[in-house]
């Protein structure tokens, strides 16, 4: 997969932003290193750079798990809810993935992956 520009990147993300309501953050994240290759935040309290990086061990370790079990399907989207969020992580490739923060009350996990899967291939080079 070639690599997009960090502005190609961020443009991409406020593609998101403008048709998700409810919006927190978003970043393209190199899995290896947990590193993000572009960010978006809308809520400046929303540390999105180190759950960026947290969330790539998240899906190291559910990789681990998929192999430990024996299932050999590659994994595709990890959605996770608390109280007052949704966040999802979409891998786009074995070595990237898009993570997205957004407001429970705004939104909701079908428009949250719909959104996502519309404009994955702006994170195709």
């Amino acid at each position: 997969m070639a690599m997009l520009s960090e502005n190609q990147i961020i443009e991409s993300i406020e593609r998101i932003e403008h048709e998700m309501s409810g919006f927190i953050a978003a970043s393209l994240v190199d899995l290896d290193s947990g590193m993000t290759l572009g960010v978006k935040v809308k809520d400046p309290s929303f540390d999105v750079t180190t759950a960026s990086a947290f969330n790539s061990e998240l899906v190291k370790q559910k990789l681990k798990i998929l192999g430990a079990i024996g299932l050999d399907g590659g994994l595709d989207e990890i959605l996770v809810t608390i109280d007052d969020q949704i966040h999802c992580i979409r891998l786009l490739s074995p070595s990237t993935f898009i993570y997205l923060a957004a407001d429970r009350q705004a939104t909701n996990h079908a428009i949250v992956r719909s959104v996502l899967t519309r404009h994955l291939r702006d994170f195709e080079a």
